[in-house]
């Protein structure tokens, strides 16, 4: 797994094993979440923290990347 910021819909569909359109409709739905939360946010691409969070259940600690 990247140490990139951001993932993008490639990597999301490939880790998951979903179409890439499946992936990209996660991140868009992710995007509107994190806009309406006053985030910016990147077409294509979601905080890779954002993801682990919704995807894993990782509670926001410290160091948890």
């Amino acid at each position: 797994m990247s140490n990139a910021v951001f993932i993008r819909a490639e990597e999301l569909a490939q880790e998951l094993e979903i179409s890439k359109a499946k992936a990209y409709k996660m991140i868009r739905q992710w995007n509107e979440e994190l806009r309406a939360k006053g985030y910016a946010t990147v077409n294509g691409r979601v905080s890779r923290h954002y993801y682990k969070e919704h995807i894993y259940g990782l509670a926001d600690k410290k160091g948890d990347d």
